[in-house]
Formats: structure tokens, C-alpha cells, sequence
């Protein structure tokens, strides 16, 4: 026979337990975020500082080698499909846009992947060249990471038009902020197949933790210099 007191005990003790797990899971998605967002200016704030000269030095590069404009801006895809403007240092010819359309066919990632990538791009220049080997052109974006509109580990911010061919699974990417790097960065860049960075980006997602971002950034600057992927 039940004891009465065991039998009133039980539904209150279940209670108390998904109370506390209802507060566990609400301290850990606010403390998440906050956290996160604090590792991101601890770091950016002096890296910008750091990084000013070098920043001038490749300025002055891309000028005298065609007079073109330093920052090239495109609109990328941020959290919850908001789009936003993002900057690299100009790697390409001015004409570039005009020349992407007639070399779809050597798309590293096919003729009708999402993502547009070739080896030996011709559009390139000998200071994009430099720079893209060693990351360099990506280094304005610590300026998306200050306003908040990207943060320094998470999926790559895509263009509207690959967002546009994106299956549901795929959109799931756009649950966070975008990144400066992320898992498949570090594990070859452009040489991953499109499918396989959803995979590694989801993975990331469904798994989040403030050392799981340290650790990818520790990982980044060994990928930097291997260059693997870095065209």
C-alpha cells in the first residue's frame, strides 16, 4: 500500500525539479550570449588598436597598386536573416562583379553550388593575392564584431543570393550571429564542401560554450598560416 506521504511527496518534488531546470536553462541562455559578447570586446577593443598600423600599411598598398578604393562592401546575412554591410580589404580588380559572372563554370564548388569559389581566381590582384593568403582581407570585419552584428567565432555571414538557395536545415545557420571564424575555417576553408560546413555549423549550434570559442580561436591563427583552403 502507498504511503500518503510519499504519494504527496512526488508531485511536488517533480515540480520543484522542473523549476529548477526552467531557471538553470534561463541563467545559461542569458549568461551564454553575455558571455560570449563580453570575450568579443575584451578581444576586439585592443586587437584594433594593434592592428592600426598594419591596417594604414595595407591601405597604402591597395592604392598605389591601382588607385582603387581600399574596402570592398557587399550586403551579407546576419542573426535571424537580417542583412547588414560588410567590408574586406579589396582584394579583387574594380571590375570584378562585371568579370564573376562568366567564370560560374569554374566554380570550385560546381557550376551550381551555393557558394562561388576558384583557385587561381584571375580577378585577383597581387596585393589580394598577399592578403587573402594570410587572412588579411578579412580583418576589417573586427569592425562588425564591435557594432554587435557578427561576433569573433560562429557560421560565415553568406550573401543574400546563396541565403535565397538555402533548404530549411540550411537556414538553421542564421540562429546566430555570423563569425569571423568558425570550425570550418580551421579545418581547410574553402576546400569543405558547401554540405559539409552546414554540418560543421550546425554542430557548433546545437553545442555552444564559451571555451568551444576559445578553442576555435586558438585553432585559427595555425589554420592562418598553413593557408590551407586560402584562395
Amino acid at each position: 500500500m502507498n504511503d500518503p506521504k510519499t504519494t504527496l511527496t512526488l508531485p511536488l518534488a517533480n515540480r520543484l525539479r522542473a523549476r529548477r531546470a526552467r531557471l538553470v536553462w534561463g541563467w545559461r541562455t542569458r549568461r551564454g550570449p553575455a558571455a560570449k559578447r563580453a570575450l568579443d570586446l575584451l578581444l576586439v577593443l585592443p586587437a584594433l588598436l594593434l592592428l592600426a598600423p598594419l591596417f594604414a600599411a595595407i591601405a597604402l598598398a591597395i592604392r598605389l597598386h591601382d588607385g582603387g578604393p581600399v574596402l570592398f562592401w557587399q550586403r551579407r546575412v546576419g542573426r535571424h536573416g537580417v542583412e547588414f554591410d560588410f567590408p574586406k580589404f579589396r582584394s579583387m580588380r574594380i571590375d570584378a562583379e562585371a568579370v564573376r559572372a562568366r567564370l560560374l563554370a569554374a566554380n570550385q564548388h560546381g557550376e551550381q553550388g551555393v557558394t562561388f569559389k576558384m583557385k587561381r581566381d584571375p580577378r585577383i590582384t597581387p596585393v589580394g593575392r598577399f592578403i587573402r593568403r594570410a587572412s588579411l582581407d578579412e580583418l576589417p570585419q573586427l569592425w562588425c564584431v564591435l557594432r554587435g552584428e557578427m561576433s569573433l567565432v560562429g557560421p560565415r555571414p553568406p550573401l543574400p543570393a546563396e541565403v535565397a538557395r538555402y533548404t530549411l536545415d540550411d537556414r538553421e545557420r542564421l540562429a546566430v550571429k555570423p563569425g569571423l571564424t568558425c570550425i570550418w575555417q580551421v579545418s581547410g576553408r574553402s576546400e569543405v564542401p558547401f554540405p559539409q560546413q552546414v554540418a560543421m555549423d550546425l554542430d557548433y549550434i546545437r553545442r555552444p560554450g564559451l571555451w568551444a570559442d576559445v578553442r576555435l580561436l586558438l585553432k585559427t591563427l595555425p589554420a592562418v598560416i598553413r593557408g590551407r583552403g586560402a584562395y
